[in-house]
């Protein structure tokens, strides 16, 4: 059934990137009616100004008379008052290969809503038909995606259908000669959509990915928030990242995280976005009911939202039995480690991260891991503190667990949104006592937050050791090796030296004077060399050398002291394995 709010949107020209749309108002404002569209996605914090994709726009009544349109800003129109429906045609540029926009070649299609569909002002809340058609250059292709089908064949093109505007800018669209992986849990049809060249163990990731979407279903409980769910997959080089929406996701991960020793991360990807389904696309903030796309919607919350989801993601591995509890808490000291290596972090406190996200986390700088701390990992932390300080201070009766059921009941299920506080209330109010201290500590100070004594009373050790080398990120403990000295910079092989992209503040460079974007071409007057970088630094020890770099274009010289490696890198040890279990088997 034809919507009274109607798109039909077709790849035009594959070479050239473009989708043609045309939306058609069967009753528009009389005064004239306005039209606009987003500025940014939900779940990807940054203004990206979608409409500057927007090629040319025309539009017309139902007799093809022009319907004159000014512009009133940078993403919204205002059509001439006119009589019956109204037409309007326009035309997308469609070449950002990400998970956030819209991407067209002779490979395949993919779009967000977001980047393609006009919304129509004061009509949002309408329903909504969408007609998607089949490139003429690619007859054959297949189109995946959870938008309610209306006709055509399954994994076919044809005609869709939303209840309103943010429902149909929550079902991103892929299409091309991709592979479908079907599979079910608790019940629910669950498809991975693998579009590029891959080389995944088809039974393996079927296999993996049901345990996984089994575990969160059975956690959260009933009633489920979808009938069927679509993990859209796009198998490139070296792109990684994730979105989520209401019953899919779209994910872009290089071609070996599908097997292989990286095969984890690929899994906890899957399983993040997974748990997105519950923990910001139903249970969500106040400021996100509804959302405004044409401005920053600030929040302090996204701590919750990500760094509860970043907790969760590989414990949820390890709960649906795909990893033992020496390969859990590997990756949890992978990120107490990212968390350790942020001077921002006692700069920044989780809250102003979050609600700082538009402006600092998301246009990150060379002074970023000086500046800022990420909700993300340190949100992980907290989420971790908090899980163990209700076990602990209960005496095991209660977790996290309890406080994610309690949220996705009385939030989640009744679309409510949370308020800045609403997490610590409802952990007040099952444990029955205060957590004033805790939560001020955690959100509001840059203090470090106690996971290591907590982690000692639940029968695990965290000690900080000096990496081993550069690709050491934590885990359980190497053979003891050299003291090992460092610049205390980020730096990389470059054109007559090595290029410095991040100084961080307390390391040696830093000491010295040396800033991001200067060139070493000399240290203790022999060449500087990236790949040799390690040796010559354990050559001259702990003694003041001269290094020469260019700052812009001008040779300078600085007094550097090489220094050693911070002890800033995780190690966790199982020191009771009883105390360990109550809370991993939760």
């Amino acid at each position: 059934m034809i919507a009274a709010i109607h798109y039909d949107i077709k790849p035009a020209e594959l070479g050239r990137h473009l989708f043609d749309v045309t939306l058609t108002i069967e009753e528009p404002d009389a005064a004239g009616q306005q039209l606009w569209l987003p500025a940014w996605i939900p779940g990807s914090y940054l203004i990206r100004d979608f409409a500057k994709h927007l090629q040319w726009l025309e539009a017309s009544d139902e007799d093809d008379n022009p319907v004159a349109i000014q512009k009133l800003g940078k993403a919204r129109w205002q059509l001439a008052p006119c009589e019956g429906p109204v037409r309007v045609r326009y035309q997308i540029y469609a070449w950002d290969l990400s998970v956030r926009g819209a991407h067209l070649d002779e490979t395949h299609g993919f779009f967000n809503g977001t980047s393609v569909f006009l919304a129509v002002a004061g009509q949002e809340g309408e329903a909504v038909s969408v007609a998607i058609q089949a490139p003429l250059e690619a007859p054959h292709w297949q189109l995946a995606t959870g938008l309610s089908r209306i006709s055509g064949e399954p994994w076919g093109f044809g005609l869709f259908s939303a209840c309103d505007y943010d429902a149909l800018i929550d079902h991103p669209v892929e299409m091309g000669d991709f592979e479908v992986l079907s599979f079910e849990a608790c019940g629910i049809p669950h498809h991975l959509v693998l579009t590029g060249h891959h080389y995944g163990d088809k039974e393996k990731l079927k296999r993996d990915l049901a345990a996984i979407c089994e575990t969160q279903l059975n956690f959260f409980g009933t009633p489920h928030p979808f009938a069927e769910y679509w993990f859209l997959t796009m198998v490139t080089a070296d792109s990684y990242g994730g979105l989520e929406h209401r019953n899919s996701t779209a994910l872009m991960v290089p071609r070996y995280l599908l097997n292989g020793a990286e095969y984890l991360d690929f899994l906890a990807l899957c399983s993040h976005e997974y748990f997105h389904n519950w923990n910001v696309k139903r249970i969500k903030p106040q400021a996100f009911l509804p959302y405004q796309l044409d401005k920053e919607s600030h929040s302090i919350q996204l701590w919750a939202y990500e760094g509860i989801t970043s907790y969760y993601d590989d414990l949820m591995l390890h709960r649906a039995g795909l990893i033992d509890a020496g390969a859990y808490l590997d990756r949890l000291a992978t990120t107490l480690t990212r968390v350790a290596r942020s001077p921002g972090r006692l700069v920044q406190s989780l809250a102003d991260s979050s609600f700082d996200a538009w402006t600092k986390f998301y246009q990150q700088d060379e002074n970023a891991p000086n500046a800022i701390v990420s909700y993300y990992t340190k949100g992980a932390v907290m989420a971790l503190c908090l899980d163990l300080t209700l076990r602990l201070r209960s005496e095991h009766s209660l977790s996290l667990d309890d406080v994610m059921a309690h949220l996705w009941e009385a939030y989640g299920q009744t679309a409510t949104g949370t308020a800045d506080d609403s997490h610590q209330r409802i952990a007040e109010s099952l444990l029955g006592e205060p957590l004033d201290a805790f939560f001020n500590q955690a959100l509001h100070s840059t203090e470090d937050l106690p996971a290591q004594k907590l982690l000692a009373a639940l029968g695990v050790e965290l000690t900080f050791k000096a990496a081993a080398d550069d690709s050491d990120n934590g885990g359980r403990p190497h053979k003891p090796r050299p003291e090992r000295l460092t610049l205390g910079a980020k730096s990389l092989e470059a054109d007559g030296g090595i290029k410095l992209s991040q100084v961080l503040h307390g390391g040696a460079a830093d000491a010295a004077g040396l800033a991001a974007g200067d060139l070493i071409v000399a240290i203790d007057g022999l060449r500087a060399r990236q790949s040799l970088l390690a040796r010559q630094l354990a050559a001259i020890g702990q003694r003041q050398v001269e290094v020469h770099a260019f700052r812009r274009d001008e040779l300078m010289t600085f007094e550097l002291t090489p220094a050693p490696a911070p002890l800033d890198t995780a190690v966790l040890t199982i020191s009771d394995p009883s105390l360990l279990k109550g809370w991993l088997e939760a």
